[in-house]
This record gives structure tokens, sequence and C-alpha cells, in this order.
């Protein structure tokens, strides 16, 4: 899947110490694009948008 225009940004949650850091484009119709920030030419993670709001939902729910 081409994910052309879209805006990567880090996730709140990750450190700014180059580790374990999480790209999000949500900016896309219909999908979200998920990478390894370390690895940006890599394999990115696609969700529906409906899915990924159920999920990021249920994260917020276990805080």
């Amino acid at each position: 899947m081409e994910l052309i225009g879209a805006r990567w940004r880090k996730s709140t949650k990750s450190g700014n110490n180059g580790g374990d850091c999480v790209e999000v484009a949500d900016n896309l119709p219909g999908v979200v694009g998920v990478r390894d920030s370390k690895d940006p030419t890599g394999p990115v993670l696609t969700f529906a948008a409906p899915a990924w709001r159920a999920f990021v939902a249920q994260l917020g729910s276990r805080s």
C-alpha cells in the first residue's frame, strides 16, 4: 500500500533517548500507518481508521 502524503508524527509516549519509538500517520483517508521511527523506510503496519480508534480508546481506558 502506498502511503503517499503521509505525515508522520512520533508518539507522545516515545522517549527522546533514540530507543523504542513509534510514528503514526493518521492524515490519510480511511487508513492509519504505524512504523518504527528508527527504520523510516522499513515496513509499515496499516489499520482501518475505525480499528485504530478502537485500539487507541482501549489503551486509554487502561491508564
